[in-house]
């Protein structure tokens, strides 16, 4: 994959996250956009950040309670540590960040 392929795979699930954010009714969600970074607030001022990892085609997501870097393998985005898959892991923890039951999907 090039700089060009990955920004593209990348930016499209930063838009479908932040459009999945608009739509939740159960947390009172809100979002910050910067560039490369996607912030996720909560009403307890927790937060998710989500960044990409340009110079290592990866995904960062960090949250209240670890980080993590997610490669692309097979068309699907990997936790390198956990074996998570990308929309599951932010789904949990945005579920235990918020407390109540939140499902992102592409």
């Amino acid at each position: 994959m090039n700089d060009s392929e990955y920004h593209q795979l990348v930016d499209t699930i930063l838009l479908q996250l932040e459009e999945s954010i608009d739509t939740i009714e159960q947390a009172d969600l809100d979002y910050e956009s910067a560039g490369s970074i996607l912030t996720i607030d909560f009403p307890n001022k927790t937060k998710i950040i989500i960044n990409k990892q340009t110079p290592n085609h990866q995904i960062w997501v960090a949250t209240k309670f670890d980080g993590h870097h997610f490669d692309l393998i097979d068309g699907t985005w990997i936790d390198n540590r956990t074996g998570t898959e990308f929309w599951r892991l932010v789904s949990d923890a945005a579920s235990k960040q918020a407390g109540v039951a939140i499902e992102f999907s592409a």
